[in-house]
């Protein structure tokens, strides 16, 4: 019997995927516990049509993350922090920061956890920071760093 899986199985695959299985083992386990329907055309169609949603979803969230990236690196995001005499800054400046200076500059709202810093930026000057916008976007920004 030919089925469409609406939740993973192991050892039969994945959401989505058209299997084949034996009649009682469908009919007793797999149909009534929900973990699978049959293949009508019917449901060959609506999973079709999941799959297409889901790919142009997918390709939109790209388009958005690289026009966020050129955006991003576009721009040189400035901070302004306290330092001591010979421009050594207290503390350090953090992702939170950075994110939030981004947010004020551009409108772009991004998580603190998406900024990889290499090092702990604690002196005045010019850094580049890395922003994971998508799993296939990655872009460098400037941070200028002044002191007050």
């Amino acid at each position: 019997m030919k089925l469409i899986l609406k939740k993973d199985v192991i050892k039969l695959g994945k959401v989505g995927d058209i299997i084949e299985a034996s009649d009682g083992y469908a009919r007793n386990y797999l149909l009534p516990k929900g973990l699978a329907s049959e293949a009508t055309k019917a449901n060959l169609c609506e999973l079709d049509q999941k799959k297409n949603a889901e790919k142009k979803r997918e390709k939109q969230e790209l388009d958005e993350a690289k026009n966020k990236g050129e955006i991003l690196k576009s721009k040189v995001f400035k901070i302004l922090v306290k330092t001591g005499e010979n421009g050594r800054v207290f503390g350090s400046v953090t992702t939170k920061e950075i994110a939030e200076v981004i947010k004020e500059q551009t409108g772009i709202d991004i998580d603190k956890r998406k900024i990889d810093l290499v090092d702990n930026i604690k002196n005045i000057g010019i850094y580049n920071v890395s922003v994971k916008l998508h799993h296939d976007v990655i872009a460098s920004v400037k941070v200028e760093v002044n002191g007050k």
